[in-house]
Parts: C-alpha cells; sequence; structure tokens
C-alpha cells in the first residue's frame, strides 16, 4: 500500500463547485456493484463534516465496509483493539488474570473467567459454523460479508497507515504490544459479543466459574437450604433488568399525531455506556444508486444500528422479552456431573480450557479449567449476581438463544436498506434476528410501528405450567422466567409454524403494533406502547401485562398524550419536529410531580424543623422546605433543590411498600400509585436522611445540580442536565454518582440522540442529532469534546444526508484505497 496527498484537494473541490464535486468523487469510486470485481483493490471516499461525522460513500459494499474500517479506527482504534483482546482471550496476557474490565453500564468481568469463556468461544468454531452456511435466514448474506471483509482491511489499513502500534496518535494504546492487525474471525467474533451481550457473554463467570460440589466431611453435612437460591432475589434482579434500568427511549409520531397531519418523526433516545466498546459510532453509508443510511453504528460493526434513510427513520430499547431460560437438572445421586433425561443418565459434557496469564514477573504461566455443559447450554453457578447453587441432587443450566443467533447482522442489513415501516417489520420477520432489542420506527408515509419480532425462546405459558420445577413455578410467577425440568424431553422449548428457526417463537406470536398517531417504550413491556391500544394476550415470557410501569414510561407517556391534546401549555396539539427535541431536554423530574407537593408540606410541618433519620437520630431541615418549593420540578444543570430531592426520591422508592399513599390500579397504569404517604415514618425517614447525605458531603439544599452533575473536558467543567431514568422517571437519562463523585463520567446515560422527519416532495431527510460523548475516544482528537459540549448546550447537529448538502459542510475530504491513500484533513 502506498499513499499521495494531493496538494489541497478540499479547496480545489470548493473552487469547481458541487456538479464538479459530486463528478470527481464518483469518477474516483468503481462502478455499482454486489461486490467488488475479483482482484480490484477496494477504494472509498470519507468526507467529514461537523464534529467529524464521516460520510462514507463507496461503489460496492466492501469498499464501504473498507471506509468504514478506516474512519472508525481513526476515531476510536484504542477502545477497539482492547475488545479485540478480549474476544481473543488473551486479556489475562496482557493485562493480568487479577484484572477486570467493565462490559458496560459497571458490569464488571474477571479477565481470566472471560478468556476462559472466550477460549471455549473459539475452540467451538462457531464463527466457521456461522460462514459455512449458505441458504436460508441463518446464511450471512453476500453483501453483510463483503462488508465485513472490508472492515477489517480498512481497520488494518489505518494501522499500517500510521506504522503500526507505535505511530497510533492515542495516548492510551500507543505502542502497546496488544495493538495489532485483525483478521476476519476477531470482527465476527465481536459480532457475537454483541449478539449475545445479555447472555453468557455478557457473564462469563456465570459459567466459567461452575464446578461440581465436593462432598462435605460427616457429620458437617451442609443443610438443605444452601442448595436452594433465593428466588425472590432473583425474580428482583431479573425484573430489574427488564425494566429497562438502565434503558433507552424511543418515540415515533404518525401523521395523525402530527401537528400538521405530514411525514412521521422519530425520536431515538438510546441510554448506553459512555465508555467502552459499548459505545455508539455516528457515520453515513452509502453507495450511489444502492443505499444511503446515517445514525450510529455498534463499536466494530459495519451496519447502522439505529438511524434513518430517505424515507424512514427508527430507534431501538432494550426489549423484556428473555432471549434465554434456565433448565434445572435432576443429578444422580453420588455422581454430580451426570443427570437423568428421559429415563437415561447421561454425562455432562467436560471441556478443558488452558489460557495464557502473565505472572507478577511478566513470566508467561498457562492456567486451565474444567467447563462444564450440556445439549442445552453452559452449567452455571449464578445469573443477575443470584447464585444458583450446584448441589449434590441439582444444577442449573442457562439455555442462550442469542448464543446460536446468526442472523443478527441480516436484519441489521434489512433495516438499513428498508423504505417503510412495513418492510422494516418484513425484515424482522424473515430474520428474526433482534437479540436483545425491540423496534420503534415512523417513516415519510406517516406511519408509526412498534416491534418486538425477533430471537426469543417459544416458552409458551403452557409449557411453562407443564414443564416448570417448583423452583421454576415460583421464578415464573414473580417475573416470567421459567426454570424447565431437564428430566422430560418434552419440555423444550417449542417452534411455530413461523418460526425462522426451532425453538423461537415465530413472528406471529410476537408484539407488534402499527399506528397513524404514535409508539412509544421506554424498556417496559409491550403492553403501553400505545396508551390507548394495549397489547394484550401474549405470552408472559414476552413480557408483563397489568403490573406497574416505570416512571420513566408514565413521564414519556404523560409527555406525549398531552402534547397531542395540547393540553401541555406548548402550543396546538400535535408534534413537530421541535416539538421532539424539547420532549427530550425537558428534564421533567416526573417524581415531582407527583410528590413534591406533599414533600413540601410534610416538611414544612415537621415539629421544631427537625427531620427523622433511619438511624433514630433528628436532623434540622434548615432551608430545605424553601429550595424544594422554590425548585422548578427540573433537573437542568442549573436548577436549584433538584439534588435534595433526588436524593430522597431514590431511597423513597427504595422502601419495601414504597412511598405511596395510593396504590397501583391496573386499570389506571398510567396515574397509579400515586400521592406521597407523607403519615409512614419511613417517608420522613428518607427525607431526614437525604438531608444527611448533602450535609455530610458539604453541599448546599439549593445548590444547582450542575455543580454536581458535570464531565470534565480539557480541563473545564460542563455540567449537564437530565438524571436516572430509573427508578425516578427522568426521560433524560443520566447516571451518575454525584455525591461520591461528581466530574466522573456517566457510567449510562443518553448517547445517540436523533429527531428525524421530512418534508413533503423532498428526498432529504431533516434530522438533527447529538452524540452526547463525542465521536472519538481518543483525548488528543478535535472530535473528543465538541459534541460533548454541544449537549451539555442543549444543542443539535443538522445533519446532512443527501450528497449536496454533505458536500456543502464538507470539513475534509480523504479518499482511500488499498493500492492508494489521498488526503487532505
Amino acid at each position: 500500500m502506498r499513499s499521495t496527498s494531493l496538494r489541497s484537494p478540499l479547496a480545489l473541490l470548493r473552487r469547481l463547485g458541487l456538479p464538479a464535486v459530486v463528478l470527481i468523487l464518483l469518477a474516483w469510486l468503481p462502478p455499482v456493484a454486489a461486490g467488488a470485481a475479483a482482484g480490484s483493490p477496494y477504494r472509498a471516499t470519507i468526507v467529514r463534516t461537523a464534529y467529524g461525522i464521516p460520510h462514507i460513500t463507496a461503489g460496492d459494499y466492501g469498499s464501504l465496509g473498507y471506509g468504514y474500517g478506516f474512519a472508525f479506527a481513526t476515531d476510536d482504534l484504542c477502545t477497539m483493539a482492547d475488545d479485540y483482546v478480549t474476544v481473543e482471550a488473551e486479556r489475562s496476557r496482557y493485562f493480568g488474570p487479577d484484572g477486570s474490565y467493565d462490559q458496560g453500564g459497571g458490569s464488571r468481568v474477571d479477565n481470566l473467567d472471560s478468556d476462559l469463556y472466550w477460549k471455549s468461544v473459539g475452540d467451538s468454531g462457531v464463527v466457521a459454523r456461522m460462514l459455512s452456511v449458505r441458504s436460508g435466514p441463518s446464511a450471512v448474506l453476500p453483501q453483510v460479508r463483503q462488508l465485513m471483509a472490508g472492515y477489517v482491511a480498512g481497520y488494518d489499513a489505518y494501522l499500517a497507515s500510521v506504522g503500526g502500534a507505535s505511530g497510533v496518535p492515542d495516548p492510551t494504546c500507543r505502542g502497546q504490544a496488544w495493538v495489532r492487525p485483525i483478521t476476519l474471525t476477531d470482527a465476527y467474533l465481536r459480532i457475537y459479543q454483541l449478539t449475545d451481550i445479555v447472555g453468557t457473554a455478557g457473564d462469563p463467570g456465570g459459567w466459567t466459574g461452575a464446578q461440581p460440589p465436593t462432598p462435605a466431611p460427616a457429620p458437617a453435612a451442609a443443610p438443605a437450604a444452601a442448595g436452594r437460591p433465593d428466588i425472590a432475589r432473583l425474580a428482583a434482579a431479573l425484573a430489574a433488568d427488564r425494566s429497562g434500568a438502565p434503558g433507552s427511549n424511543a418515540l415515533a409520531i404518525g401523521s395523525a399525531g402530527t401537528r400538521d397531519g405530514g411525514p412521521g418523526i422519530l425520536l431515538g433516545n438510546p441510554h448506553l455506556p459512555w465508555a467502552g466498546a459499548e459505545r455508539l459510532y455516528e457515520v453515513q453509508l452509502t453507495i450511489p444508486g444502492r443505499t444511503a443510511v446515517e445514525g450510529a453504528t455498534l463499536f466494530g460493526e459495519p451496519l447502522v444500528a439505529i438511524g434513518f434513510n430517505g424515507s424512514v427513520a427508527w430507534s431501538h430499547t432494550d426489549t423484556p422479552s428473555f432471549p434465554m431460560s434456565l433448565v434445572q437438572l435432576t443429578l444422580v445421586p453420588g455422581h454430580p456431573t451426570e443427570y437423568r433425561y428421559d429415563g437415561r443418565t447421561v454425562p455432562m459434557i467436560r471441556q478443558t480450557e488452558t489460557v495464557l496469564t502473565t505472572s507478577a514477573s511478566g513470566r508467561p504461566v498457562p492456567v486451565s479449567r474444567t467447563l462444564w455443559t450440556t445439549r442445552w447450554g453452559p452449567v452455571i453457578q449464578e445469573l443477575e449476581g443470584v447464585p444458583l447453587p450446584w448441589s449434590a441432587t441439582s444444577a442449573f443450566v442457562l439455555e442462550d438463544a442469542d448464543a446460536t443467533d446468526s442472523r443478527f447482522l441480516n436484519d441489521l442489513f434489512a433495516t438499513d436498506e428498508a423504505t417503510d415501516t412495513g418492510r422494516i417489520l418484513a425484515g424482522e420477520e424473515r430474520y428474526e434476528g433482534n437479540p436483545w432489542v425491540d423496534t420503534v420506527a415512523a417513516d415519510a408515509q406517516g406511519h408509526a410501528l412498534y416491534s418486538d419480532v425477533g430471537n426469543f425462546p417459544d416458552v409458551t405459558d403452557a409449557l411453562a405450567q407443564r414443564c416448570d420445577t417448583p423452583l421454576g413455578a415460583d421464578l415464573f410467577a414473580r417475573a416470567g422466567m421459567p426454570i424447565l425440568d431437564g428430566s422430560d424431553p418434552s419440555c423444550g422449548w417449542g417452534t411455530d409454524a413461523d418460526s425462522v428457526v426451532p425453538g423461537i417463537f415465530g413472528a406471529n406470536e410476537e408484539p407488534k403494533l402499527g399506528r397513524s398517531d404514535y409508539v412509544e417504550n421506554s424498556n417496559m413491556s409491550y403492553w403501553l406502547s400505545n396508551a390507548s391500544d394495549p397489547l394484550t394476550g401474549y405470552p408472559r415470557f414476552l413480557g408483563l401485562t397489568g403490573v406497574p410501569v416505570s416512571l420513566r414510561t408514565r413521564s414519556a407517556l404523560a409527555m406525549v398524550t398531552e402534547r397531542l391534546a395540547g393540553t401541555d401549555g406548548l402550543g396546538p396539539a400535535g408534534f413537530t419536529l421541535q416539538g421532539v427535541q424539547d420532549l427530550m431536554y425537558s428534564d421533567l423530574q416526573y417524581g415531582a410531580e407527583l410528590a413534591k407537593p406533599q414533600l413540601v408540606a410534610s416538611c414544612e410541618a415537621l415539629p421544631g424543623g427537625l427531620a427523622p433519620t433511619s438511624g433514630g437520630g433528628e436532623i434540622a431541615v434548615g432551608d430545605a422546605c424553601r429550595a424544594l418549593a422554590e425548585w422548578n420540578d427540573r433537573e437542568d444543570a442549573d436548577s436549584r433543590g433538584a439534588l435534595l430531592f433526588r436524593d430522597f426520591w431514590e431511597r423513597a422508592l427504595e422502601l419495601p411498600e414504597g412511598p405511596w399513599s395510593t396504590p397501583f390500579d391496573a386499570g389506571r397504569p398510567l396515574t397509579t400509585p400515586s400521592g406521597l404517604d407523607t403519615g409512614d415514618r419511613a417517608v420522613d425517614e428518607a427525607f431526614g436522611d437525604a438531608l444527611g447525605d448533602l450535609k455530610a458531603a458539604g453541599i448546599p439544599y439549593d445548590a444547582p445540580l450542575g455543580s454536581r452533575q458535570y464531565v470534565v473536558r480539557d480541563g473545564v467543567q460542563l455540567p449537564i442536565s437530565g438524571g436516572p431514568g430509573d427508578p425516578d422517571g427522568e426521560f433524560n437519562a443520566i447516571y451518575q454518582d454525584v455525591l461520591g463523585h461528581p466530574g466522573a463520567d456517566p457510567e449510562i446515560g443518553s448517547s445517540y440522540i436523533q429527531a428525524v422527519t421530512w418534508q413533503e416532495g423532498s428526498s432529504c431527510p431533516v434530522a438533527r442529532t447529538v452524540l452526547t460523548y463525542s465521536l472519538s475516544a481518543d483525548p488528543t482528537s478535535p472530535f473528543h469534546a465538541d459534541q460533548t459540549r454541544l449537549f451539555a448546550q442543549h444543542g443539535w447537529v443538522d445533519a446532512p444526508y443527501c450528497t449536496a448538502d454533505v458536500l456543502a459542510q464538507a470539513r475534509s475530504v480523504r479518499l482511500v484505497s488499498q493500492d492508494r491513500l489521498s488526503s487532505q484533513d
């Protein structure tokens, strides 16, 4: 590969004018085709507009992947290189066996557990099997294969262009031995990681730490209860995970919900980690005359996951549907690695994995461990942090549908190239590849769609009732997760006539809703995706109905229904693009609407101005009542009183019976529970404890939120708005420890935000976006902090889409090819 520089191509192109620019760029690209001709080099154009957003144009899918890989590595190579160490099972070698890493949002994974798991994945040949399928919905599409191959070549080309690891600009990984070229297998292992991130790949220690019990010495036999999992705790953990904390928001407005009855409007607000490989990357991918899609990709995945094209826009939230279920084994007495199945004794599958670690002296040390698996999947020792004991009589297995899902990329590709919401749904029904998200979409024809069609085990209510073990019956009643009887071969997952692969629900059995007014989801059940058109009648396994919904869901639906009715004081009824932008940054603390008036009254009535605390003492109220009364009920950076209310509210919501005076009523799910039970001493104690928290931290009760909730970029504090979505009820979710670690980046929060619509008679969508943590994790990059500053100011990027608009806003142009690199940045 050689590189040549044009003297000043960008200046030349601007002098030539837009028509000439288009001709020059198209002349550079090969003809549009399903793939590049055999032996022809990949070549692409990377135009960067404001905030460094790359718009990549190529003549074929391989070249498009090449341009994406080159641009992405330019901005985020260190973050991705670190993750490739993970899927290559080498974290212990480079970072030590006792270290750990953040899987996303504060979930820590031990390096050794991770390596043992990923070594088993590599040894299983899963990538080779995935790529060997050549027909049917599980066959990776030719266009996707070309994108992936081009991505690997582009990533490696960027690394070579800077002289390898020693030339990487980002000091985070410059010169590190683990920064190296990647292979196609590495790239697909990353896709496997993303697909299964809520399954075994997200918690590998649950499997790698599971070992058979050793006999207890007589007479100190362990009590029977030691082998029984805490079902109540597991149900609570599953419910918390299923409720979507940290979650996401997505809102699609149809023509009947717009102010002028025109094209649809989409607001996407995913809440994802601000650091690590679970970030999103903003980009546009174009093959002239073939495809043009813009939005955000998952790291290392050359397909837009959340975005828009010329006629449809979409976003996702974490689905409440489980991608896995538990199986309980009945073990053979005296043989804890053998179980009963169909009246027979079956041995577990024993596999020994060996990985290299590094000693304190730097010497390589091999470590081996035996892992145990079954026909359903791995034997596990915990789920959601809750122990699942492997006893002398029983063990638990995780049966994980996402561990065999090779259709995720096909599903993304079909969405990227869809022309309306109907085509999005058709693609989801064709592949059922969504592993852990549902879809909310709007199109230029004014349709709105909610769909939870994906890769979910076929566990009907009848199957759960017939096949649940006693523990499973308890868990299913509490959380909708079964524990199926592993001894009965008739208790496996079912298959429907329209199931894309055996063992999962068919699309006709999964929730979906098309509307002309709106659909909305904030990580709760499909049940109330439209408050006036509830979805019911689906298996409990796919989500719960008739149960309390999160305050974030209630807040979102309240804002939407009030806007549609025109009762929110914000002008005539119906949404505009500006209306959804304003909703995004409303920063309303929904709990304040429900409880603040009573809290202020209770505060003012406290005898002697003293609030009780849970420790048995009392604390002076001081000016807390005034601070709360004068607070604007929002979590803007300059809001005073928000810190005090948030601390109180989170404590109150954790009370065993909650803080409510009116309990939940399934007939009024959007207005109950409600009211603050000021007669409950525990509520007063929650207030007293909140006063104590702020006093201990030296924070005035009326301190502005932004004095504690901020991020630091280039040595400057950037106060940011928003707050915890769940349990608090904030739409613009920001999860940051404002008392203990002010200034630390949020673990999770609003990430790639997009508001999109279309204009009658124009094929160019109107899009406003912001990537809250900015495009690049490289602290030396000019694109490391720019959009974060914009987010702190409640700002938006006017995102160009059509070629003329992109080139009119071009800040740099780079032409990249396997045999030539031309650049002017």
